[in-house]
Protein backbone atom coordinates (compact mmCIF):
# COMPACT_ATOMS: atom_id res chain seq x y z
CA UNK A 1 0.00 0.00 0.00
CA UNK A 2 1.25 3.49 -1.21
CA UNK A 3 -0.07 7.06 0.05
CA UNK A 4 1.24 9.75 -2.66
CA UNK A 5 0.12 13.21 -2.85
CA UNK A 6 -0.18 15.91 -5.99
CA UNK A 7 1.78 18.79 -6.33
CA UNK A 8 -1.54 20.45 -6.00
CA UNK A 9 -2.02 19.05 -2.57
CA UNK A 10 1.41 20.30 -1.75
CA UNK A 11 0.60 23.85 -3.17
CA UNK A 12 -2.43 23.92 -1.27
CA UNK A 13 -1.14 22.30 2.32
CA UNK A 14 1.64 24.87 1.68
CA UNK A 15 -0.92 28.04 1.75
CA UNK A 16 -2.93 26.78 4.33
CA UNK A 17 0.26 26.38 7.00
CA UNK A 18 1.48 29.91 5.80
CA UNK A 19 -1.96 31.54 7.19
CA UNK A 20 -2.06 29.42 10.29
CA UNK A 21 1.54 30.17 11.40
CA UNK A 22 0.96 33.66 10.86
CA UNK A 23 -1.02 33.20 14.08
CA UNK A 24 0.31 30.69 15.97
CA UNK A 25 3.53 28.62 14.77
CA UNK A 26 2.92 26.19 17.23
CA UNK A 27 -0.63 25.20 16.30
CA UNK A 28 0.50 25.01 12.41
CA UNK A 29 3.12 22.27 13.37
CA UNK A 30 -0.23 20.47 15.66
CA UNK A 31 -2.60 20.96 12.35
CA UNK A 32 0.72 19.20 10.23
CA UNK A 33 1.30 16.41 12.51
CA UNK A 34 -2.61 15.59 12.91
CA UNK A 35 -3.28 16.03 9.25
CA UNK A 36 -0.12 13.46 9.00
CA UNK A 37 -1.78 10.90 11.26
CA UNK A 38 -4.65 11.31 9.51
CA UNK A 39 -3.51 10.32 5.96
CA UNK A 40 -1.69 7.40 7.23
CA UNK A 41 -4.66 6.10 8.25
CA UNK A 42 -6.67 6.59 5.80
CA UNK A 43 -6.29 3.18 4.42
CA UNK A 44 -7.68 1.46 7.52
CA UNK A 45 -10.66 3.95 7.32
CA UNK A 46 -11.10 4.38 4.16
CA UNK A 47 -14.85 3.08 4.09
CA UNK A 48 -15.66 5.52 7.12
CA UNK A 49 -15.56 8.55 4.77
CA UNK A 50 -18.22 9.42 2.19
CA UNK A 51 -18.04 9.89 -1.58
CA UNK A 52 -16.61 13.43 -2.32
CA UNK A 53 -18.52 16.19 -2.98
CA UNK A 54 -16.43 17.46 -5.63
CA UNK A 55 -16.45 13.89 -8.33
CA UNK A 56 -18.95 11.80 -9.29
CA UNK A 57 -16.71 9.06 -8.41
CA UNK A 58 -16.92 6.14 -5.58
CA UNK A 59 -13.56 5.99 -5.81
CA UNK A 60 -12.86 9.39 -4.41
CA UNK A 61 -13.76 10.33 -1.20
CA UNK A 62 -13.72 13.42 1.35
CA UNK A 63 -11.73 13.58 4.50
CA UNK A 64 -13.11 16.20 6.82
CA UNK A 65 -10.61 18.14 9.48
CA UNK A 66 -10.45 21.18 10.85
CA UNK A 67 -11.95 23.25 8.73
CA UNK A 68 -10.65 21.94 5.81
CA UNK A 69 -11.50 18.85 3.19
CA UNK A 70 -8.96 16.72 2.05
CA UNK A 71 -10.03 14.74 -1.43
CA UNK A 72 -8.36 11.07 -2.11
CA UNK A 73 -8.57 8.53 -5.05
CA UNK A 74 -8.08 4.92 -3.95
CA UNK A 75 -6.75 2.47 -6.35
CA UNK A 76 -7.35 -0.48 -5.48
CA UNK A 77 -5.67 -2.37 -8.47
CA UNK A 78 -2.35 -0.62 -7.59
CA UNK A 79 -3.04 -0.47 -3.61
CA UNK A 80 -2.34 2.98 -3.76
CA UNK A 81 -4.04 6.08 -2.36
CA UNK A 82 -3.34 8.75 -4.07
CA UNK A 83 -3.95 12.63 -1.97
CA UNK A 84 -5.46 14.84 -4.44
CA UNK A 85 -5.87 18.39 -2.80
CA UNK A 86 -6.94 19.87 0.47
CA UNK A 87 -9.00 23.00 0.58
CA UNK A 88 -10.84 24.70 3.32
CA UNK A 89 -14.92 24.45 3.57
CA UNK A 90 -16.68 27.39 1.94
Amino acid sequence: MQILTSQLYEKQLKEILVLIMKHDFTAAQNFKTYLDTIILNIPTKEKKYKKSLYFDDENIKDVLFQGCIIIFYSDKQKDTFYILGITTKG
